[in-house]
């Protein structure tokens, strides 16, 4: 089994290119949290993903996201290889995506944050995202029988259980 699911933060804006014969495509690289800080530094660190898509979901990625902004990635890890202009054979792993998911509102990771400000991302330049634990409102709990009770005065040494 070859599945990938992650979720990060896109290092730059992602850009276009098409093959020979003529498929959208996309190359991006995301910024995934870690989930324990770093020992030395106390600091949450990252690991840069590269990834790469084709057709409508580049074309779809290409338009709608920018720099910065959150993706979930669904996919699987492949490994090619190609020879460099200098006659040297490079590999390169990456995660081939099948699913995009867009994770924030439209427009919100160029206008609420900071992430215009960096040129490329570290694992320290990363921004924290911190976020209150979702409290629901709730109403008292009501006694579902407080309205019998008072309907007929009964109390609870007048129940024969």
């Amino acid at each position: 089994m070859n599945r990938v699911v992650l979720v990060g933060r896109l290092t730059r804006d992602p850009e276009l290119r098409n093959t020979n014969s003529g498929v959208p495509v996309v190359s991006f690289t995301i910024a995934v949290n870690r989930t324990f800080t770093s020992s030395q530094s106390g600091e949450r660190e990252a690991d840069f993903i590269n990834c790469i898509c084709f057709n409508k979901q580049a074309e779809n990625l290409n338009r709608f996201i920018k720099k910065g902004g959150l993706v979930g990635v669904d996919g699987r890890i492949q490994t090619r290889s190609y020879t460099a202009q200098d006659g040297s054979k490079r590999y390169v792993t990456e995660v081939v995506c099948e699913n995009i998911q867009f994770l924030e509102p439209k427009g919100s990771s160029q206008s609420n944050n900071n992430y215009g400000a960096y040129d490329d991302y570290s694992p320290y330049d990363m921004p924290r995202q911190t976020r209150p634990a979702y409290q629901p409102q709730r109403e008292p709990q009501k006694n579902p029988f407080e309205d019998i009770q008072a309907q007929f005065d009964i109390t609870d040494d007048d129940l024969p259980f």
